[in-house]
Formats: structure tokens, sequence, C-alpha cells
């Protein structure tokens, strides 16, 4: 699996724990995660948001159709997993869960987390969201 983290800053807790899941399956070609223009920060809270694109390794298998009533063999490229089956892979994986939201283009996760540091009393609160799309090639650039 090749991962870009180019247009990440790092940020997030869960972001890393769900590479490393995504690390797991072998059907996945590519990933890349991208911090998301929705991330803001205040005095009492963090809002992180990180978006991941997955690009599906392809598989080939021959089929036969008929053409003019003949039989005729063809090659038909087959992605190995869908969203669906991610979600379904995923969601077995300890640590990260099912989604908890998901549509055939999206994956969304929701995390909070308080953080309270030495001799504090209030912390912060952190909320990442981490939505998953599938990659297409035009996104990949």
């Amino acid at each position: 699996m090749v991962l870009d983290t180019t247009a990440w800053t790092g940020e997030g807790s869960f972001t890393p724990v769900l590479i490393d899941a995504l690390k797991t399956i072998d059907a996945i070609e590519f990933v890349r995660v991208e911090d998301a223009p929705a991330s803001r920060a205040d005095s009492g809270y963090a809002f992180v948001s990180n978006e991941v694109y997955v690009k599906f390794r392809v598989g080939t298998r021959r089929e036969t159709v008929r053409r003019f009533g003949i039989p005729w063999p063809r090659q038909v490229d087959t992605k190995l997993l869908t969203m669906a089956g991610l979600e379904a892979a995923l969601g077995a994986i300890e640590g990260v869960g099912a989604p908890d939201y998901g549509d055939p283009g999206m994956l969304q996760y929701l995390r909070t987390e308080r953080i309270v540091a030495p001799y504090q009393a209030k912390g912060v609160k952190v909320v990442e969201m981490v939505r998953i799309y599938e990659a297409v090639a035009a996104s990949l650039s």
C-alpha cells in the first residue's frame, strides 16, 4: 500500500489508528490523508477534521459473452473491495469499529476526548472527525 500524508499536519489521535488499520487490508492500493478545511479551535474545544481517500486494488476475471451468437471470452476489471466491504472490514478491527455514519460514497468517524493538562482544572475537549472517501483518478493528482 502506498501512503501519502503530504497534505496532513498529523493532528488527531484517531487518524493514525485508522491509517494503521487500513494498512492491514490487502485490497487497498493507495491511501491519501489530508486536513479538511473544517478544522478549528477555540478556548474550550478543538475540532479536528481529516479526510482519507482510499483506492482499491483491481482484479481481472474472465467471462464469456455472446456476440452474434458466438461465445466470446473477455476480461473484466473489478475492484477487490467496495465501500460497504471496507465498512465491514473496519468494523471488525479492534480500536476502530463501525463508522458513525456510512453511505455508498463515504464513511465517517467522530471521536471525542477531553484533554486535561497537568495543573489545570478545566481542560480542552477535542472533537475529531475523519471522513473516508473512495479516491478517483482526478483527486489523486
